[in-house]
């Protein structure tokens, strides 16, 4: 007889326990459960003028001695460079960015009786090549930068960029200001259907795409010997950013 209670108390426990979890299976995990959300899209965009040029150049010069030709490239350097802060260019705004030095050789018959003829590679000289960028924060002296630079011996001159000195900080400016326009039509919307924004359930950024105005590119020659400063008209620059934002809502 208490055989038989022990089996049914076991058996009345076991179906307590299955309703239990079968309840709570049903009704689903409080954090698990869907969610009734809203999703905003805003932008911003500022419109900006550049307050800055970069500018980039090489100079090249060859020689059968390595150390004349570096030598070389060395004293066009300091020549530029000394025209360059003639012109307001800070010494911190020239920059190295390459400096190569190249065997150059020419290839050589030596077996004209040959069938299949032969040859030699012959050293013909050392090639030795130095880039510099070049910021130019007074744009009113750009025209003249360009112009000088042509007069010095550089093998090109290319990139002229008119650009902002702060850009990280108003690619930020233009992000608070899609957050805070997302964040309005968020208000809107939720007014609108009747319903509270609860938390900002996911975020992302479509990107912040700088449109550059104006981007000049010159090849030096010989004519730029005499030419006038060039006139170089900086435009304005657009920065912009998309943000996307899901919001709960109750």
């Amino acid at each position: 007889m208490k055989h038989h209670m022990c089996k049914k108390i076991i058996a009345l426990v076991v179906l307590v326990v299955l309703i239990f979890l079968g309840i709570k299976a049903f009704n689903g995990d409080d954090k698990n459960a869907q969610k009734d959300t809203i999703v905003v899209a805003g932008k911003g965009e500022l419109t900006v003028k550049p307050d800055i040029a970069t500018i980039s150049f090489s100079v090249m010069e060859e020689n059968m001695d390595v150390k004349k030709a570096s030598d070389a490239v060395n004293k066009q350097i300091t020549n530029i460079m000394t025209a360059l802060k003639a012109d307001g260019v800070a010494e911190a705004d020239i920059k190295t960015t390459g400096y190569n030095i190249y065997p150059r050789y020419n290839y050589v018959n030596n077996s004209a009786s040959s069938i299949y003829g032969g040859g030699t590679q012959v050293l013909a000289g050392y090639d030795v090549t130095q880039s510099i960028e070049v910021k130019i924060r007074d744009l009113a002296n750009a025209g003249k930068v360009v112009t000088d630079l042509g007069t010095l011996k550089v093998t090109n001159i290319s990139g002229l960029n008119f650009t902002e000195d702060n850009y990280d900080g108003l690619v930020r400016d233009a992000r608070d200001a899609a957050i805070a326009d997302a964040r309005a039509q968020a208000t809107k919307l939720a007014k609108a259907l009747g319903v509270r924004l609860v938390k900002i359930v996911s975020y992302s950024e479509g990107g912040n795409y700088p449109i550059y105005a104006d981007t000049v590119s010159y090849s030096v020659g010989a004519s730029m010997k005499s030419a006038t400063p060039a006139v170089l008209p900086t435009g304005t620059d657009k920065i912009t950013s998309n943000v996307s934002i899901t919001y709960e809502i109750k």
